[in-house]
């Protein structure tokens, strides 16, 4: 149940992961100099969005916030003035890999993906992950998790829509068909 009081929801929902946002960020993101910027620009950011609308799950909130701010900070880094003395046959490079853009893209929507189960209730997220991520199949997800069969059928479902209102929600339309 959230803490009714601001200070005291971001003291156990937000402030109680400092460490390990701070181990994420230097470990994903070894050229951002100053993590502690990031981490405070981050509580900032989940303080007014907090304000706004009721967030289900702070910890996941806080490190898409930090990655993405951290994401910012890289590509500020690495933004460099353009070469206008290199001929025109140096920038043409032919690549048959996905652009930066649809990188980014690709592992921004796995990275919400994985936050819609790591937000879905702890019965729902085990059955999600045993049986659509490691690929078991519902008998065998039914028995590593003691439950009936119809049971690992509901879970399935009830996770696979709230995951997919959850992607909805971030301008992810269609993920699973």
């Amino acid at each position: 149940m959230p803490a009714s009081d601001p200070n005291e929801w971001f003291a156990q929902e937000v402030h109680a992961h400092d460490g390990q946002l701070k181990a994420y960020l230097r470990g994903q993101f070894p050229t951002v100099r100053d993590v502690e910027d990031v981490v405070q620009e981050s509580y900032l950011k989940i303080w007014k969005a907090r304000a706004v609308h009721p967030i289900e799950c702070a910890r996941a909130f806080l490190f898409k916030v930090a990655r993405h701010l951290a994401l910012d900070v890289v590509r500020r880094e690495r933004r460099a003035p353009v070469d206008f003395q290199s001929s025109p046959d140096d920038s043409l490079v032919l690549d048959s890999r996905p652009n930066a853009v649809e990188t980014l893209l690709t592992h921004e929507t796995l990275e919400i993906l994985a936050h819609s189960i790591a937000c879905l209730p702890a019965k729902e997220r085990a059955v999600i992950l045993l049986h659509k991520v490691n690929g078991r199949t519902q008998k065998e997800t039914a028995a590593e998790l003691d439950l009936p069969v119809r049971t690992v059928e509901k879970y399935t479902l009830q996770g696979l829509k709230r995951c997919q209102a959850y992607l909805v929600r971030y301008g992810i339309e269609r993920f699973f068909d």
